[in-house]
């Protein structure tokens, strides 16, 4: 039987997932909200 307190002791993510959370959480992606936020604001003449 499987004693999963144990295997989470024991776990540890790989070096991909950890590289790609640390790519991910520093890269400055724009999102689709991002993009219509931007384009409203050009066509309203608003500057941030």
């Amino acid at each position: 039987m499987i004693d999963f307190d144990d295997e989470l002791k024991r776990f540890s993510p790989s070096l991909e997932v950890s590289q790609a959370e640390e790519d991910i959480l520093q890269s400055d992606l724009k999102d689709i909200a991002d993009i219509v936020l931007q384009m409203t604001e050009d066509l309203r003449g608003v500057t941030r």
